[in-house]
């Protein structure tokens, strides 16, 4: 069974600025003629590193809720200038919304049990990936989703 990472989107106020910071990174990219692949670089090496391969997901946590996700499709440590070792998480561009689920703030990223992670919008949604993120925000912060 495939295992996920959480972890705090900042800087980012919705899905949109996610997409647009994806989309702006990958054009930056292309234009210095680079394998545009989508990088978040983290300070800490998953030590699960296989079993997050095996179909894992990076969920995002937007303004104190997890909102999406992405496909991790690789991870690759290593040590930058000052010696520290540090890890790229190679994500699918593809950003996915789930169900909204309140998440308080935490530092750096945890697991997260397949059981644990939130449906897909799109698989249990029945309606709910169609309306507007602000609203989804809203129906969640009223206790309605």
């Amino acid at each position: 069974m495939a295992l996920h990472l959480i972890k705090l989107c900042v800087g980012v106020g919705s899905i949109g600025d996610l997409k647009e910071r994806i989309a702006e990174r990958l054009a930056e990219k292309r234009r210095k003629r680079q394998k545009p692949e989508h990088i978040h670089t983290t300070r800490m090496v998953p030590t699960r590193a296989e079993e997050l391969l095996s179909g894992g997901s990076l969920y995002w946590v937007i303004r104190g809720a997890i909102f999406c996700r992405q496909r991790i499709l690789d991870i690759r440590p290593f040590v930058d200038k000052e010696g520290i070792r540090r890890c790229r998480l190679v994500l699918e561009p593809k950003v996915v919304p789930v169900m909204p689920r309140p998440r308080g703030a935490f530092q750096g990223w945890r697991y997260l049990a397949a059981k644990d992670a939130p449906a897909d919008l799109g698989k249990s949604g029945k309606g709910l990936a169609a309306l507007p993120e602000e609203l989804r925000r809203e129906l969640r912060d009223l206790g309605l989703l």
